[in-house]
């Protein structure tokens, strides 16, 4: 049976039997460089951190000790997240024909990881110190927790226009995130200073580890999903099927198959059942455009049949 291939170029070649298309249109790459967003938030971070839980075992203060856990863990979620919105703009090799692009899934799936580790962490400590309470000095958690939502607020606000990007919206919602945790923690300040109750103290630092376990599922859920090659949560698939099958001259769709290239690119390959065949390449173009409008799939695949083949292919049985 022939093949074709039409790619918007302008290159073509048909015969009467079978036509292709791969369409290499709106692949939705960021033009937005993040990078000096990376490094500033990676700086402020990382330098409360250390400021953090320096004041937070001088001052033996599990809710400022665990949200520096919690921040830690962000530092590193910057970092991968970086790494990886660099190496996805790395081009394509005869070896990485899609380049690095899935990079950003497997960032998202570390992040997971290392989220779990520091819950882990923060849950050791904060039932050793459960054992051997000590009184917290209230007014220290207020201002170094302060000045932690300053931080994780003005970080977040660097990532605000990133929404479309999952990678950069992950590192967003971490750090808007960490900024609630932070208020929290002031409020946990306030409460020690006016009550004297120390375990006000761990108990504020187990509502945060809590608050990072429901995170850290959702972000592992997803994250896993996206490498196995789930359909992206937002694409409803029988919804594509209905729309290709839909289109003028189509008696049957088969084949059809949907999977994340990274965070924030989607492929599709189908085949078209067509006994007439599509009038021109300009049908395939067409299609492919659809599917980018409608569904965000940038990078789509299509194959026209004639029907005279004596089966679909068996993944679709």
């Amino acid at each position: 049976m022939g093949h074709a291939q039409a790619h918007h170029h302008g290159h073509s070649h048909a015969d009467s039997d079978c036509h292709g298309l791969h369409d290499h249109h709106g692949h939705h790459h960021a033009p937005v460089d993040y990078g000096p967003a990376f490094v500033i938030g990676i700086v402020l971070n990382s330098a409360f951190v250390a400021v953090e839980a320096t004041f937070g075992f001088l001052y033996d203060s599990m809710a400022l000790v665990a949200d520096a856990g919690h921040n830690l863990s962000d530092v590193l979620a910057l970092l991968l997240a970086w790494a990886a919105n660099l190496a996805a703009k790395r081009a394509p090799s005869d070896r990485y024909t899609y380049g690095f692009k899935s990079s950003t899934i497997l960032a998202a799936i570390a992040n997971a990881l290392l989220l779990a580790f520091a819950i882990g962490a923060i849950l050791f400590e904060t039932a050793h110190r459960l054992f051997e309470p000590s009184e917290p000095q209230g007014m220290v958690i207020i201002i170094v927790a302060g000045i932690g939502v300053v931080i994780n607020t003005a970080t977040a606000l660097l990532f605000l226009r990133g929404q479309d990007d999952l990678n950069i919206r992950g590192a967003y919602l971490h750090m808007a995130a960490d900024a609630l945790v932070s208020v929290g923690v002031v409020v946990a300040g306030i409460a020690i200073l006016f009550t004297g109750l120390w375990w006000i103290d761990p108990l504020v630092s187990f509502a945060i580890v809590a608050m990072i376990a429901w995170g850290t599922w959702g972000l592992a859920k997803d994250s896993i999903r996206l490498g196995l090659l789930a359909v992206p949560a937002r694409i409803d698939v029988a919804e594509v099927r209905a729309h290709l099958a839909g289109l003028e001259g189509v008696s049957a769709v088969h084949d059809l198959h949907i999977w994340p290239m990274s965070t924030t690119e989607t492929a599709l390959t189908a085949h078209l059942v067509m006994p007439d065949g599509p009038a021109s390449d300009e049908f395939l173009h067409a299609i492919a455009h659809d599917l980018e409008d409608r569904f965000g799939i940038g990078h789509a695949t299509i194959q026209v049949e004639r029907g005279n083949w004596p089966h679909a292919c068996k993944a679709d049985c």
